[in-house]
């Protein structure tokens, strides 16, 4: 009975309760998608590389050595020979091990010299492979593999031209313009740094650097495309590497091992580890979403509670006849909070599916753009905790009208006023 009065009374108002349910639902849906996108994009971002148990640097910091091999940010403080990258990778434990030279760019989008491996061991997000869009892996010494990004921003397609440039810089005017690259493959979209970066060989590092010393060219040596190929293009050293082991049960005996390495300091590090280090960085980006969140879901608790607030006038008489039908205080104070929590509850479904929707929309334009790969499934367990604070938020704040009906007198509904 108390139910099907409550429901009733709901659909008496429900030009006003249509309205509140809508604010409720876009303020519950901003709530429960934040929270969501949260938890999905710190997945995402720790896994921006995946399957790879160690990341080896020259000795630093692990964030720096994770911003530069990584999200190619930053630079090396020093490079590692090519023999200690030789000796370390003949471990048994180590399965593959994917090299990394930097020091280069095109038009502001940093180089990267690698070997094929890269492309068959590379993991990332749910250890996806990576794949091309268009073309082959780079065979040659003077091709490129063009990250999507590169390629879309660009304007570049297969067998295009493209010169690389000594340094990092969006503007330099050291260029290796005698050794011209040409466009092989386009990687199909990650996004992850990946996107953004120009895939050499690291026998292209070495040819195009053949007659430059200290970051210039060397006066009276200028070699051409074909000369270079003629020469040992063996690497002399590369900045990082990644590695895979056989069991991960050795990751922490081979880190030890590589940090220990006596013939030049070297750094290994946990790429998850790193990556969740970096996160709770900016951390303080996630919370003040939450924050702004719930202020918002708060906002419309407060103006649904105002509004049964400004009606309570008008249902003076209503609930006065209740209480002379025989209707006890408690009756009416249980039917004002049965009403605020039908509303809550409703437009809690109703976020849920619009979430959803919107999430099911938009999955693979946040997945190709922006490298989030967001799940569907959204009820989690701190879904149904924040569902639970809700209501109880929804049901406190519905005291003050219930009280309200509870303490009004039986006379102030049935006396004429004038």
């Amino acid at each position: 009975m108390l139910m099907k009065l409550a429901r009733l009374s709901l659909w008496n108002r429900r030009g006003t309760v249509l309205m509140t349910w809508l604010s409720l639902t876009i303020s519950i849906a901003l709530l429960l998608g934040i929270d969501h996108l949260r938890t999905e994009a710190k997945n995402s971002f720790t896994s921006t590389v995946s399957g790879t148990d160690l990341i080896v640097g020259a000795r630093s910091g692990q964030l720096n050595l994770l911003l530069y091999s990584v999200f190619r940010i930053g630079n090396a403080t020093a490079n590692i020979s090519w023999p200690s990258y030789q000796r370390i990778i003949k471990h048994p434990q180590i399965a593959w091990s994917i090299p990394i030279a930097l020091g280069d760019s095109h038009r502001g989008y940093r180089v990267m010299g690698t070997n094929t491996d890269y492309f068959s061991h590379y993991r990332y997000a749910n250890s996806q492979r990576l794949t091309l869009a268009q073309g082959q892996p780079f065979n040659g010494v003077f091709e490129a593999v063009l990250g999507a990004e590169v390629a879309l921003k660009l304007g570049y397609q297969l067998n295009e031209q493209i010169t690389l440039s000594h340094g990092v810089g969006a503007v330099s005017f050291s260029q290796h313009k005698d050794k011209p690259f040409t466009v092989v493959g386009i990687l199909a979209r990650t996004g992850t740094p990946v996107d953004q970066t120009v895939h050499v060989s690291l026998e292209a590092i070495e040819a195009i650097h053949l007659d430059w010393q200290q970051g210039a060219p060397i006066p009276g040596r200028q070699l051409s495309a074909e000369q270079a190929l003629a020469q040992d293009l063996t690497p002399k050293s590369i900045t990082a590497f990644m590695l895979g082991l056989n069991s991960r049960m050795a990751t922490f005996t081979v880190q030890r091992q590589i940090n220990a390495y006596k013939n030049e300091p070297l750094t290994a590090i946990l790429p998850g580890v790193a990556l969740a280090e970096l996160w709770q960085m900016l951390g303080m980006v996630e919370n003040l979403l939450l924050l702004i969140s719930l202020l918002v879901l708060l906002a419309a608790l407060v103006g649904m509670i105002t509004t049964i607030l400004a009606s309570m006038k008008e249902r003076q008489r209503e609930m006065a006849i209740l209480r002379a039908a025989g209707a006890h205080p408690w009756y009416l104070f249980v039917l004002i909070q049965l009403e605020v929590l039908l509303i809550t509850l409703l437009s809690m479904l109703s976020a849920a599916a619009v979430l959803w929707l919107a999430l099911f929309a938009l999955q693979d334009t946040l997945a190709a753009e922006f490298g989030l790969f967001i799940g569907l499934n959204i009820i989690k367990l701190t879904s149904v905790y924040w569902a639970a604070a809700v209501l109880l938020l929804a049901a406190l704040l519905a005291t003050l009208p219930a009280l309200l009906a509870y303490r009004r007198a039986l006379s102030d509904g049935l006396a004429i006023r004038l």
